[in-house]
């Protein structure tokens, strides 16, 4: 009993097996992921259409939730900027406007996406974290990244946008330039630039809070509020009573859209960043487990009035870079983030709204990877494209109908992958057994009469016609008079109706033309499946070989002697 509460349950484990040694390290990095933590948390509320100190309340229960349940030891869950987006998209068409109503439905949506996640963690379904490939997502945040810095320029100019798409929301802000508030301009841009600066130089630093205290300082020194510069006003200290919201059933069906967008994108966000630091610090990460502990996290927000959290790739690089051992550090960052919430709300009420547009647009900066699509572009043309397509996708269309974008560029990737999988024409390249590689790119000899080709998938319904045409095109090419087709099948797992018609139609074929088929390695599943099918009759079962050189030698054997290089 206690085996299977630890299994679904591990950070408890870890609590039980504590090495006291690590607490020193553990307590260093959890105050530097508060100190970056609570400016962040506030500028993602802003980010996501919430006063600064819902912010706060999403960066204490949630990572405390994952701590307890996620299998990541570095891991750190706090509000995420591709999710803020999401929330606006979702949430701000249903609240028109109405502070009150928009809570209520991001309540929701984070309770829809909990329960998606919960339910997809213990159905398995973990194995969405390779749905969405690397150049797709890389694609789909810079556009996020874009989204976010164009939509930070009202702020930052100090006038009020409406919100758009990138394109629109640029053009706006440059065509209203001369209405730009001075004090806050230089404020804003002040401090991004002193961001960047540390980012840079001295990355160790918490360069949000720098910026915030420098912000606030300004502004309380400089009587600034006065002067037209936005600031947030008061944050009220202690934790919210939990919100039953109220929500009508015409409104489920956007917002479960809403939140299958946001687990889809932030699940396989967060799994590309714990499994980056699980592979630096030599463990492994269980899928199912975290998108099981993610949904754990997002209902934990909800109670505490938050909204929909991911894992932190900043925050979680910062509990790195400090020395974090193990999930303590997240429940270190959230004691240090109600003990900030319980006391120290009053210098908040300073902070400049520039300052969080300057956080927000570092942040997606460091969000936005340039060197990830240069290497697209070198490695493979094609889904160099598609990260871009997705990209602007996000930029022109909209958040949701970008995470779609992102969702069909996956299902279409996948579909040409399947339907046109790689194969090979293999030769021998020396007298060991099965010792057969691609004739001409890795230099095997091809043999006289013979012709040895390997189909590198499933035989089913969506690519048997391009087997048979791939089959038809390598006879054609062929260099000497084919008396033998030996199809490798090593690397068919599985064969369907469709795949078993095709093999009877292409021995036919074959037949016609005097050439024998033979299959060579096939599964004890393709056997059984062929033999079912009465397929195994059609091609003799003497024509099935367990090794390459078999096949070959049952050609020598029938008289061909050419061949003799075995």
């Amino acid at each position: 009993m206690g085996a299977l509460f630890t299994r679904w349950v591990p950070g408890l484990g870890t609590l039980l097996t504590y090495r006291r040694e690590w607490f020193r390290s553990d307590f260093v990095a959890g105050l530097s992921v508060a100190s970056v933590a609570l400016p962040i948390g506030i500028a993602y509320a802003q980010l996501a259409g919430f006063s600064p100190v819902v912010g706060i309340y999403s960066c204490i229960l949630p990572p405390v939730a994952y701590a307890l349940f996620g299998s990541s030891r570095q891991l750190v869950v706090n509000p995420d900027a591709a999710a803020c987006a999401i929330v606006v998209a979702t949430v701000g068409p249903l609240a028109a406007g109405n502070s009150e109503r928009y809570l209520e439905l991001s309540i929701v949506l984070s309770c829809l996406t909990g329960v998606l996640c919960i339910v997809g963690g213990l159905s398995g379904l973990g194995v969405i974290a390779n749905f969405l490939s690397r150049p797709i997502l890389t694609g789909y945040l810079n556009g996020i990244a874009l989204t976010i810095i164009a939509s930070q320029l009202g702020p930052l100019l100090g006038y009020k946008l409406t919100p758009a798409g990138f394109f629109r929301t640029a053009f706006e802000a440059i065509s209203r330039l001369r209405e730009t508030q001075i004090e806050t301009f230089i404020v804003g841009i002040s401090l991004l630039v002193v961001l960047l600066l540390t980012k840079r130089f001295l990355p160790r630093l918490p360069a949000p809070l720098i910026a915030v205290a420098l912000g606030c300082a300004t502004v309380y020194f400089f009587k600034l509020g006065s002067k037209g510069v936005a600031i947030v006003g008061a944050v009220p200290a202690g934790f919210p009573t939990p919100l039953i919201p109220r929500f009508s059933l015409s409104e489920v069906p956007p917002l479960l859209t809403g939140a299958s967008g946001i687990a889809l994108v932030s699940f396989c966000s967060m799994m590309t960043t714990a499994r980056g630091f699980a592979a630096k610090n030599n463990y492994r990460i269980d899928v199912n487990r975290d998108m099981f502990a993610l949904g754990i996290s997002d209902l934990a927000s909800a109670l505490n009035r938050g909204f929909v959290v991911s894992g932190a790739d900043s925050r979680t690089a910062v509990a790195d870079s400090a020395g974090g051992k193990s999930q303590v550090t997240s429940l270190v960052a959230a004691a240090v983030m109600a003990f900030a919430l319980l006391f120290l709300t009053e210098p908040l009420a300073y902070v400049p709204s520039a300052a969080l547009a300057a956080i927000l647009m570092s942040s997606a900066l460091g969000l936005f990877d340039i060197g990830s699509l240069r290497h697209y572009y070198q490695l493979s043309r094609p889904e160099f494209r598609q990260s871009v397509v997705a990209t602007v996708g996000v930029m022109t269309l909209g958040v949701l109908p970008g995470v779609l974008i992102a969702v069909g560029l996956a299902i279409l990737k996948l579909l040409r992958d399947a339907s046109h999988p790689r194969d090979a024409v293999l030769g021998i390249v020396s007298d060991a057994d099965e010792d057969y590689f691609k004739s001409e790119a890795e230099g095997g000899r091809t043999i006289p009469g013979v012709v040895i080709y390997r189909f590198e998938s499933a035989l089913v319904f969506f690519n048997a016609d391009y087997f048979s045409d791939r089959v038809r095109t390598v006879l054609r090419e062929a260099r000497s008079p084919t008396r033998s087709f030996l199809l490798d099948a090593e690397s068919m797992p599985f064969i369907d109706v469709s795949g078993t018609y095709a093999l009877e139609t292409l021995c036919t074929e074959l037949a016609q033309k005097d050439i024998v088929l033979g299959i060579v390695r096939p599964s004890s599943r393709i056997r059984r499946i062929l033999d079912r099918a009465e397929v195994t009759k059609v091609i003799g079962a003497e024509n099935f070989h367990y090794t390459i050189r078999a096949g070959i030698r049952k050609f020598q054997e029938n008289g061909d002697q050419e061949s003799g290089l075995l």
